[in-house]
């Protein structure tokens, strides 16, 4: 796999690769990316279904490189938006996705907003940071606590969708992409950064420091044992 090929997210090229195999043959008008880092999902959809692909961010830093990113793809479109507050009318969107980015504090008020956005029979593709253990040491709980995160533990996941009225087609653990998540994401972002005019390097510059951080805990602190990544696709229900 090339490079320039690779998302640099957790889960890698294999959430919207688990996305593709599921939903083969299925159409996709309108769909939603939440998150930074997910042009490349988006024009992997675009490719694939054909779809009008929305992405959103939340802060102008990640807008402004969107933004440069797709600025030859006419069927992507970014925007700054909250996730859990949207201008988007109800019932929109055929697919609403997101990669390791609604793992957070707020998630219960950001899947309210997915329900409200997405059409009856819709379909989600979450990728969830999760814990691979209901009891975490302290370092961990720094990591979730420097990023915002609320990861639900593994095994409860799916009570918690099958709760809030969505209806499961598949799952998968890409915890196993973790490793090379943070082994590659950070010479990556420093080649790109390498590239770029000083006010967009600063950008990169603060995103390979927390993935410098994340990646030392991982990978030589032992967190690999504790957090976890599970791709889950699926319907909203029509009730």
């Amino acid at each position: 796999m090339e490079k320039s090929e690779l998302i640099l997210l957790p889960g890698l090229n294999r959430q919207v690769r688990f996305l593709i195999q599921k939903l083969n043959g299925k159409s996709l008008l309108n769909v939603l990316v939440i998150g930074s880092f997910s042009e490349l999902v988006a024009n992997k959809i675009v490719n694939k279904f054909g779809s009008n692909v929305d992405i959103i961010v939340e802060d102008y830093e990640s807008l402004i490189n969107s933004k440069y990113i797709i600025r030859n793809s006419p069927n992507i479109n970014v925007k700054m938006m909250s996730y859990d507050s949207t201008d988007y009318p109800d019932v929109h969107f055929d697919l609403v996705y997101a990669q390791a980015s609604i793992s957070l504090t707020k998630r219960n008020k950001i899947i309210k907003e997915v329900k409200r956005i997405l059409k009856p029979g819709g379909f989600f593709c979450v990728g969830e940071i999760a814990s691979l253990d209901k009891n975490v040491p302290r370092f961990v709980h720094d990591i979730y606590d420097n990023s915002d995160l609320l990861p639900l533990f593994y095994e409860d996941l799916e009570k918690y969708y099958t709760e809030r009225k969505f209806s499961l087609i598949a799952k998968e653990n890409l915890s196993s992409t973790l490793k090379d998540y943070f082994s590659v994401s950070i010479e990556n972002y420093n080649n790109i950064a390498d590239t770029l005019e000083s006010g967009k390097k600063s950008y990169y510059k603060k995103v390979i420091n927390k993935i410098k951080h994340e990646s030392n805990a991982y990978l030589k602190l032992g967190a690999d044992k504790y957090i976890g990544l599970i791709a889950i696709l699926m319907t909203k229900e029509s009730n």
